[in-house]
Protein backbone atom coordinates (compact mmCIF):
# COMPACT_ATOMS: atom_id res chain seq x y z
CA UNK A 1 0.00 0.00 0.00
CA UNK A 2 1.24 2.93 -1.07
CA UNK A 3 2.63 5.48 2.16
CA UNK A 4 2.10 8.91 2.08
CA UNK A 5 3.43 11.85 4.30
CA UNK A 6 2.82 15.43 5.01
CA UNK A 7 5.14 17.67 6.04
CA UNK A 8 3.88 20.48 7.34
CA UNK A 9 0.52 19.06 8.23
CA UNK A 10 -0.42 21.96 11.10
CA UNK A 11 -0.88 24.58 8.05
CA UNK A 12 -3.86 25.29 6.37
CA UNK A 13 -3.08 23.33 3.39
CA UNK A 14 -1.49 20.85 5.29
CA UNK A 15 -4.25 20.16 7.13
CA UNK A 16 -7.49 20.17 4.49
CA UNK A 17 -5.40 17.47 2.80
CA UNK A 18 -4.48 15.44 5.88
CA UNK A 19 -8.55 15.53 6.50
CA UNK A 20 -9.25 14.49 3.04
CA UNK A 21 -6.66 11.51 3.34
CA UNK A 22 -7.97 10.51 6.60
CA UNK A 23 -10.73 8.37 4.90
CA UNK A 24 -8.89 6.43 2.54
CA UNK A 25 -8.15 2.93 2.05
CA UNK A 26 -6.04 2.70 -0.63
CA UNK A 27 -2.92 4.92 1.29
CA UNK A 28 -1.22 4.54 4.34
CA UNK A 29 -0.64 8.02 5.99
CA UNK A 30 2.07 8.23 7.64
CA UNK A 31 2.37 10.99 10.89
CA UNK A 32 4.73 12.48 13.30
CA UNK A 33 4.22 13.60 16.73
CA UNK A 34 3.57 16.68 17.29
CA UNK A 35 6.64 17.62 19.45
CA UNK A 36 8.85 15.67 16.40
CA UNK A 37 7.39 18.64 13.51
CA UNK A 38 10.51 20.38 13.98
CA UNK A 39 12.88 17.28 14.18
CA UNK A 40 14.72 17.55 10.77
CA UNK A 41 15.79 13.74 11.46
CA UNK A 42 12.58 12.53 11.68
CA UNK A 43 11.19 14.31 8.82
CA UNK A 44 14.14 13.60 6.88
CA UNK A 45 13.23 9.69 7.70
CA UNK A 46 9.71 9.94 6.84
CA UNK A 47 10.69 11.89 3.71
CA UNK A 48 12.38 9.25 2.68
CA UNK A 49 9.88 6.49 3.92
CA UNK A 50 7.25 7.94 2.10
CA UNK A 51 6.39 7.00 -1.74
CA UNK A 52 4.23 10.27 -1.78
CA UNK A 53 5.20 13.07 0.01
CA UNK A 54 3.08 16.53 0.27
CA UNK A 55 5.27 19.69 1.02
CA UNK A 56 2.79 22.35 2.81
CA UNK A 57 5.55 24.37 3.95
CA UNK A 58 7.13 27.90 3.69
CA UNK A 59 9.42 28.35 0.25
CA UNK A 60 12.34 28.02 1.31
CA UNK A 61 11.08 25.44 3.88
CA UNK A 62 10.46 22.95 1.23
CA UNK A 63 12.91 23.87 -0.84
CA UNK A 64 15.30 22.13 2.01
CA UNK A 65 12.41 19.79 2.96
CA UNK A 66 12.94 18.87 -1.52
CA UNK A 67 16.87 18.19 -1.17
CA UNK A 68 16.17 16.09 1.75
CA UNK A 69 14.72 13.35 -0.04
CA UNK A 70 18.00 11.24 -1.22
CA UNK A 71 15.87 8.39 -3.32
CA UNK A 72 14.85 8.06 -6.60
CA UNK A 73 11.29 6.97 -5.76
CA UNK A 74 9.51 9.46 -3.44
CA UNK A 75 7.55 11.75 -5.40
CA UNK A 76 6.81 14.90 -4.03
CA UNK A 77 3.91 17.53 -4.56
CA UNK A 78 4.78 21.06 -3.43
CA UNK A 79 1.96 23.05 -2.67
CA UNK A 80 4.67 26.00 -2.13
CA UNK A 81 5.62 29.13 -4.80
CA UNK A 82 9.17 27.29 -4.73
CA UNK A 83 9.11 24.96 -7.61
CA UNK A 84 6.31 26.25 -10.17
CA UNK A 85 8.30 27.35 -12.34
CA UNK A 86 11.65 25.79 -11.77
CA UNK A 87 13.09 23.14 -14.10
CA UNK A 88 12.71 19.62 -13.49
CA UNK A 89 8.93 20.45 -12.57
CA UNK A 90 5.93 19.31 -13.70
CA UNK A 91 3.22 22.34 -12.44
CA UNK A 92 0.02 20.54 -11.87
CA UNK A 93 -2.86 21.63 -12.89
CA UNK A 94 -3.82 18.24 -15.00
CA UNK A 95 -6.25 20.00 -17.29
CA UNK A 96 -3.63 21.78 -19.69
CA UNK A 97 -2.54 19.93 -22.76
CA UNK A 98 -0.55 16.80 -22.07
CA UNK A 99 0.10 17.80 -18.46
CA UNK A 100 -2.15 14.62 -17.10
CA UNK A 101 0.83 12.46 -18.51
CA UNK A 102 3.46 14.73 -17.37
CA UNK A 103 1.97 14.17 -13.59
CA UNK A 104 1.81 10.96 -13.93
CA UNK A 105 5.41 10.18 -14.70
CA UNK A 106 7.13 12.61 -12.55
CA UNK A 107 8.46 12.38 -9.26
CA UNK A 108 8.66 16.19 -8.61
CA UNK A 109 5.02 18.42 -9.13
CA UNK A 110 4.24 21.62 -8.01
CA UNK A 111 0.90 22.08 -7.09
CA UNK A 112 -0.51 25.57 -8.74
CA UNK A 113 -1.61 28.47 -7.08
CA UNK A 114 -5.00 29.18 -5.87
CA UNK A 115 -4.66 32.73 -8.28
CA UNK A 116 -2.52 31.31 -10.95
CA UNK A 117 -5.04 28.34 -11.51
CA UNK A 118 -8.22 30.56 -12.35
CA UNK A 119 -6.07 33.02 -14.86
CA UNK A 120 -4.19 29.56 -16.36
CA UNK A 121 -7.42 27.99 -16.97
CA UNK A 122 -9.05 31.02 -18.65
CA UNK A 123 -5.98 32.36 -20.67
CA UNK A 124 -3.51 28.96 -21.65
CA UNK A 125 -5.84 28.09 -23.87
CA UNK A 126 -6.52 30.92 -25.90
CA UNK A 127 -2.47 31.55 -25.85
CA UNK A 128 -1.88 27.44 -27.19
CA UNK A 129 -4.89 27.97 -29.55
CA UNK A 130 -3.74 30.63 -31.61
CA UNK A 131 -7.27 32.80 -30.37
CA UNK A 132 -4.90 35.39 -28.13
CA UNK A 133 -1.16 36.37 -29.22
CA UNK A 134 1.89 35.57 -27.19
CA UNK A 135 2.55 39.60 -26.71
CA UNK A 136 -1.25 40.51 -25.21
CA UNK A 137 -1.12 43.04 -22.71
CA UNK A 138 -3.61 41.36 -20.18
CA UNK A 139 -5.16 42.47 -16.60
CA UNK A 140 -6.93 39.92 -14.12
CA UNK A 141 -8.86 41.09 -11.00
CA UNK A 142 -9.31 38.13 -8.64
CA UNK A 143 -11.36 37.95 -5.43
CA UNK A 144 -10.49 35.24 -3.13
CA UNK A 145 -12.06 34.43 0.81
CA UNK A 146 -9.48 35.18 3.73
CA UNK A 147 -8.95 31.40 4.13
CA UNK A 148 -5.89 31.59 1.55
CA UNK A 149 -4.10 34.05 3.35
CA UNK A 150 -3.30 31.00 6.32
CA UNK A 151 -3.88 30.68 10.03
CA UNK A 152 -2.56 34.23 10.89
CA UNK A 153 -4.94 35.86 8.83
CA UNK A 154 -8.00 33.41 9.57
CA UNK A 155 -7.43 34.46 12.94
CA UNK A 156 -7.79 38.22 12.01
CA UNK A 157 -10.65 37.93 10.12
CA UNK A 158 -12.60 35.68 12.81
CA UNK A 159 -11.55 37.69 15.96
CA UNK A 160 -10.65 41.85 14.84
CA UNK A 161 -12.84 44.07 15.63
CA UNK A 162 -10.72 46.40 12.91
CA UNK A 163 -13.33 48.35 10.40
CA UNK A 164 -10.89 47.99 7.98
CA UNK A 165 -11.12 44.01 7.75
CA UNK A 166 -14.90 44.93 7.44
CA UNK A 167 -14.78 45.24 3.45
CA UNK A 168 -12.49 43.80 0.62
CA UNK A 169 -8.74 44.87 0.38
CA UNK A 170 -6.65 44.85 -2.49
CA UNK A 171 -2.83 43.66 -1.98
CA UNK A 172 0.14 42.93 -3.83
CA UNK A 173 0.15 46.36 -5.16
CA UNK A 174 3.62 46.41 -5.97
CA UNK A 175 2.89 44.12 -8.72
CA UNK A 176 5.06 41.55 -7.26
CA UNK A 177 2.66 38.95 -6.38
CA UNK A 178 4.55 35.41 -6.29
CA UNK A 179 1.56 34.03 -8.39
CA UNK A 180 2.85 36.26 -11.38
CA UNK A 181 5.92 34.14 -12.61
CA UNK A 182 3.71 31.23 -13.08
CA UNK A 183 0.97 32.88 -14.63
CA UNK A 184 3.28 34.11 -17.13
CA UNK A 185 4.78 31.01 -18.26
CA UNK A 186 1.95 29.08 -18.16
CA UNK A 187 0.07 30.95 -20.23
CA UNK A 188 3.59 31.46 -23.14
CA UNK A 189 2.72 35.37 -22.18
CA UNK A 190 5.79 37.53 -23.09
CA UNK A 191 4.36 40.01 -20.62
CA UNK A 192 3.28 39.04 -16.90
CA UNK A 193 -0.34 40.43 -16.41
CA UNK A 194 -1.32 43.73 -14.17
CA UNK A 195 -2.87 41.72 -11.47
CA UNK A 196 -5.63 43.53 -8.56
CA UNK A 197 -5.75 40.22 -6.19
CA UNK A 198 -8.81 41.28 -3.47
CA UNK A 199 -9.17 39.79 -0.10
CA UNK A 200 -12.65 39.99 1.11
CA UNK A 201 -14.38 39.22 4.50
CA UNK A 202 -16.08 35.98 4.00
CA UNK A 203 -14.17 32.36 4.09
CA UNK A 204 -13.62 30.46 1.26
CA UNK A 205 -14.43 31.09 -2.40
CA UNK A 206 -12.52 32.63 -5.39
CA UNK A 207 -13.30 34.66 -8.04
CA UNK A 208 -10.76 35.21 -10.81
CA UNK A 209 -11.45 37.66 -14.19
CA UNK A 210 -9.97 38.63 -17.19
CA UNK A 211 -11.41 41.35 -18.99
CA UNK A 212 -10.49 40.92 -22.59
CA UNK A 213 -11.00 43.26 -25.74
CA UNK A 214 -12.66 41.49 -28.91
CA UNK A 215 -10.26 43.71 -30.75
CA UNK A 216 -7.74 41.79 -29.29
CA UNK A 217 -8.55 38.02 -29.35
CA UNK A 218 -9.41 36.44 -32.88
CA UNK A 219 -12.08 34.63 -31.63
CA UNK A 220 -16.06 36.14 -30.84
CA UNK A 221 -17.48 35.04 -27.54
CA UNK A 222 -19.74 32.42 -28.40
CA UNK A 223 -16.32 30.38 -29.92
CA UNK A 224 -13.98 31.03 -26.66
CA UNK A 225 -16.80 29.57 -25.16
CA UNK A 226 -17.19 26.69 -27.28
CA UNK A 227 -13.08 26.04 -27.43
CA UNK A 228 -13.39 25.79 -23.60
CA UNK A 229 -16.20 23.47 -23.69
CA UNK A 230 -13.81 21.58 -25.80
CA UNK A 231 -10.56 22.03 -23.99
CA UNK A 232 -12.37 20.80 -20.93
CA UNK A 233 -13.39 17.60 -21.56
CA UNK A 234 -12.24 15.64 -18.76
CA UNK A 235 -11.03 16.69 -15.45
CA UNK A 236 -12.19 19.41 -13.07
CA UNK A 237 -12.73 22.16 -14.62
CA UNK A 238 -16.11 23.03 -16.56
CA UNK A 239 -17.53 25.22 -18.35
CA UNK A 240 -20.76 27.50 -17.30
CA UNK A 241 -22.60 31.23 -18.38
CA UNK A 242 -25.15 31.04 -16.43
CA UNK A 243 -25.02 33.94 -13.54
CA UNK A 244 -27.36 34.40 -10.77
CA UNK A 245 -30.67 37.08 -11.70
CA UNK A 246 -26.89 39.41 -13.47
CA UNK A 247 -24.68 38.68 -10.36
CA UNK A 248 -22.19 36.44 -10.21
CA UNK A 249 -20.85 35.03 -6.66
CA UNK A 250 -17.22 34.38 -5.24
CA UNK A 251 -18.81 31.83 -2.85
CA UNK A 252 -20.39 29.81 -5.56
CA UNK A 253 -18.26 26.86 -5.25
CA UNK A 254 -16.93 26.94 -2.01
CA UNK A 255 -16.48 23.68 -0.40
CA UNK A 256 -15.87 22.15 -3.87
CA UNK A 257 -13.01 20.74 -5.76
CA UNK A 258 -14.11 21.62 -9.66
CA UNK A 259 -13.59 24.73 -10.94
CA UNK A 260 -16.25 26.57 -13.29
CA UNK A 261 -15.44 29.34 -16.04
CA UNK A 262 -17.76 30.76 -18.34
CA UNK A 263 -17.54 33.88 -20.89
CA UNK A 264 -19.51 37.16 -20.20
CA UNK A 265 -19.99 40.14 -22.07
CA UNK A 266 -20.40 40.34 -26.25
CA UNK A 267 -17.71 40.52 -28.90
CA UNK A 268 -16.31 43.73 -28.65
CA UNK A 269 -15.80 43.60 -24.86
CA UNK A 270 -16.00 39.98 -22.82
CA UNK A 271 -15.02 39.20 -19.02
CA UNK A 272 -13.41 35.21 -18.64
CA UNK A 273 -14.35 34.30 -15.27
CA UNK A 274 -13.51 31.44 -13.35
CA UNK A 275 -14.93 30.55 -10.27
CA UNK A 276 -13.55 27.30 -7.33
CA UNK A 277 -12.68 27.49 -3.57
CA UNK A 278 -9.35 29.04 -2.96
CA UNK A 279 -8.50 25.70 -0.77
CA UNK A 280 -10.49 23.18 -2.97
CA UNK A 281 -8.81 23.80 -6.88
CA UNK A 282 -6.91 25.71 -5.76
CA UNK A 283 -5.00 24.24 -2.63
CA UNK A 284 -5.65 21.02 -1.32
CA UNK A 285 -8.28 19.38 -3.91
CA UNK A 286 -5.38 20.14 -6.66
CA UNK A 287 -2.76 18.63 -4.86
CA UNK A 288 -5.62 15.37 -4.02
CA UNK A 289 -6.26 15.47 -7.41
CA UNK A 290 -2.44 14.98 -8.51
CA UNK A 291 -2.11 12.38 -6.28
CA UNK A 292 -4.73 10.23 -7.46
CA UNK A 293 -3.13 10.77 -11.05
CA UNK A 294 0.10 9.08 -9.36
CA UNK A 295 -1.11 6.55 -7.73
CA UNK A 296 -3.48 5.43 -11.16
CA UNK A 297 -6.45 6.06 -9.18
CA UNK A 298 -9.39 7.26 -9.78
CA UNK A 299 -8.84 11.21 -10.44
CA UNK A 300 -11.62 12.37 -8.76
CA UNK A 301 -11.09 10.09 -5.92
CA UNK A 302 -11.86 11.67 -2.37
CA UNK A 303 -13.13 14.96 -4.36
CA UNK A 304 -16.07 16.90 -3.81
CA UNK A 305 -17.06 17.74 -7.07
Amino acid sequence: MPRVFIDGSAGTTGLRIADRLQSRTDIELLTIDADRRKDRDARKELLNDADIVFLCLPDAAAQEAAAMIANSTTAVIDTSTAHRVSPGWVYGFPELSGQRDKIRRSKRIANPGCHASGFIALTAPLVELGMLRKDAKLTCFSLTGFSGGGKAMIADYESTTDPLLSAPRMYGLAQTHKHLPEMQKLCGLETPPVFCPVVAPYYAGMEVTVPLFGADCTAARQEIEDLYRSYYRTGLVFVASADEGGFLSAAALAGKDTMQIGVFGNDSRMTLVARFDNLGKGASGAAIQNMNLLLGAQETAGLMV
